[in-house]
């Protein structure tokens, strides 16, 4: 017989940042809310990541963003060099005009300082946090949604959030695609920084585009870290094999690339890397009162950095859609979800589709050589610092933080 430990309100299946933002987003709306995660602990593996100004807002909007300012570091610019020259490219100063523009600003943090963050904003907010639950099924039973779980414990609520990342327990629900290899591997490492470190290393966000190779550099924990990843095209990767026996691959990547990008390869852990995977988007995240939201709806390369940003995204807009419809000033109206998921669904899918398929673009722009890398870096020299054309799409507040009224018409706007 299965046990039913019933959330009144919302159960969240994941507990990385897709499932925390959308968890506390909802919490803030008032409603009760567990969330589920299969590990033993909470935790975030990996190094740092970039929170552009899309995603700060958000955090902004949750009384959060201190929290991670004094943890986090705000570069002053985002520079991109010639990986075989050491050309300098193109920059964006991501201070005064750009910050003003976006309404928040551009902040590179540690992925388990900000996994933290979210962890205690919804420790504080009062969300049911549950370990060691190993999500085996959904389906919608009378209106409401029913998780399985092992050992025979089953989890009931009025929306199930499938929140469970790139291989998703919850997404055959709604498309029977697998994963999409990019041939990509990274490399990460984080390093103490030393007086021999370069002074502009600690301001800015430095990219590196070679062929087939790109490496980034920016600083962590007010300045005391600093964060390299190296991504290269890896023969064993297309072969098949995620992880490999040697690093020989990793310096046969950037064997032609100037000094500092090869000095920089000590600072990398290597003892495992990061196969890089996406997943081609899809228009429907919902099956009955099943929503997906983070990777497990819309995984994307990370060339746009925009991972934990768009998972941020889409609590927003979740938090949006259910005020006045699901929450309301009488009360909570479960009738409710069906309209605001599909509203939710709408807008969240367009927009997380044009990221999906520019991070590849981008990526392919990155790791060109010969006449195409000439024309890509001609192109890049043509840019002026703030110019905004490039970033506005993404940066701007179009396609988040929506009211629940804006959201289906803006959804026709959203190219894709």
């Amino acid at each position: 017989m299965s046990e039913y430990t019933t959330s009144t309100d919302v159960l969240v299946v994941g507990g990385g940042m897709a499932g925390l933002a959308g968890a506390l987003a909802l919490r803030e709306n008032g409603a009760n809310v567990t969330l589920v995660e299969r590990a033993p602990e909470f935790g975030e593996v990996g190094a740092g990541l970039q929170m552009a100004p899309n995603a700060s807002r958000v955090l902004k909007r949750w009384g959060l963003l201190e929290k991670a300012l004094e943890v986090g570091v705000q570069p002053k610019h985002l520079v991109f060099r010639d990986a075989t020259t050491g050309e300098e490219l193109t920059r964006q100063s991501l201070g005064g005009e750009f910050e003003e523009r976006y309404g928040a600003p551009y902040v590179v943090i540690h992925r388990s300082d900000l996994h933290r963050v979210l962890l205690e904003g919804c420790e504080a907010a009062g969300v049911k946090l549950v370990n060691d639950v190993m999500v085996e099924s959904s389906e919608t039973v009378d209106g409401r949604g029913v998780v399985h779980a092992a050992a025979g414990v089953d989890y009931e609520a009025d929306l199930v959030i499938g929140a469970d990342g790139l291989k998703s327990t919850l997404r055959p629900l709604v498309a029977t695609d697998e994963p999409v290899s990019s041939a990509y591997v990274a490399y990460r490492g984080t390093v103490p920084v030393t007086p021999e470190t370069p002074a502009t290393d600690l301001e800015d966000v430095v990219v590196y585009l070679g062929p087939d190779c790109h490496l980034v550099q920016y600083p962590l924990r007010k300045g005391e870290l600093l964060n390299t990843v190296a991504v290269f095209k890896s023969p064993s990767f297309e072969r098949g094999e995620e992880q490999y026996g040697g690093v020989d691959e990793l310096h046969a990547a950037y064997k032609d690339c100037v000094p500092a990008v090869q000095a920089a390869l000590a600072n990398l852990g290597t003892g495992i890397r990061w196969p890089m995977y996406d997943r081609d988007p899809i228009e429907n995240w919902v099956a009955g009162r099943m929503v997906l939201m983070g990777d497990a709806a819309h995984p994307m390369l990370q060339y746009l950095a925009q991972g934990a940003c768009q998972a941020l995204e889409d609590a927003a807009v979740l938090q949006d859609v259910s005020t006045g419809t699901v929450f309301t000033a009488d009360g909570v109206n479960p009738a409710a979800w069906d309209e605001a998921i599909v509203a939710f669904n709408t807008v969240r899918a367009a927009r997380t589709a044009r990221v999906q398929r520019t991070a590849r673009v981008w990526g392919e722009s990155w790791h060109v050589s010969g006449l195409a890398r000439t024309l890509r870096n001609l192109l890049f020299k043509s840019r002026k610092d703030n110019d905004f054309q490039y970033n506005d799409w993404l940066y701007g507040q179009t396609g988040e933080g929506l009211p629940a009224p804006e959201a289906p018409r803006l959804a026709s706007q959203l190219p894709v």
